[in-house]
């Protein structure tokens, strides 16, 4: 049995079957009108599963076992340490994650989490990587593909994390897997949203009983 996470307040496979409501399906897109979302810059981005299924791990005191089932989140104790345990579909998407740096050059991930039922991502844009990612065995071919590699945009970049996560799923038996078809963005305009930015992920597994995505029915 899994377990579905509602969005709380701000947003919004079972035995049976039963309606969703979710805020984020009736959202109008965040996407700046005119913005180049393939130029170089910094964003903070949030996607979920669909319906906000939790199937993606569970969060966990410090010290319990290791378990790469799917699980209900364990019982809140507010004097311990959270961090978060992947299972695996869980370990499937940090494996994207990391993947987008590799597959493409211009590509930074300065921080992520995989939580329950959503992932946040601080990713770079920055066409300047691609010169100092050469190639040690064929440095020459390498710098010229690299140099013609072209820059995709945010939402491009997302959609293959997200299709190529999904695939690989549903080759572990979870056909019915799916990610929310929309994402939210947040474009980093100066170190102070950064750094807070960056906590708030670092903190998520502490904060997750108290998340809008969490639901403790």
């Amino acid at each position: 049995m899994f377990y579905v996470c509602n969005r709380i307040v701000f947003y919004s496979k079972i035995s049976k079957p039963f309606k969703i409501i979710s805020a984020m399906k009736q959202r109008k897109s965040n996407r700046l009108k005119g913005y180049d979302y393939s130029k170089n810059n910094l964003y903070f981005v949030t996607n979920c599963v669909k319906n906000n299924l939790c199937c993606l791990g569970r969060v966990i005191p410090v010290g319990t076992g290791r378990d790469l089932s799917v699980h209900h989140p364990e019982i809140h104790h507010p004097e311990k340490e959270y961090i978060m345990e992947l299972n695996q579909y869980g370990l499937i998407v940090e494996e994207r994650i990391h993947w987008l740096m590799s597959q493409y050059g211009y590509v930074d991930i300065h921080n992520y989490i995989v939580m329950p039922n959503h992932f946040h991502i601080i990713l770079e844009i920055d066409s300047s990587l691609l010169k100092n990612k050469i190639s040690e065995n064929n440095s020459e071919r390498t710098a010229r593909e690299q140099s013609e590699q072209k820059i995709k945009s945010l939402s491009s970049l997302i959609g293959a994390l997200k299709t190529t996560s999904s695939k690989l799923i549903h080759q572990e038996n979870f056909t019915d897997f799916a990610w929310h078809r929309s994402f939210h963005d947040h474009i980093i305009r100066d170190e102070k949203s950064y750094t807070n930015i960056s906590n708030y992920i670092d903190l998520n597994p502490e904060k997750w009983f108290k998340d809008r995505f969490y639901n403790n029915d």
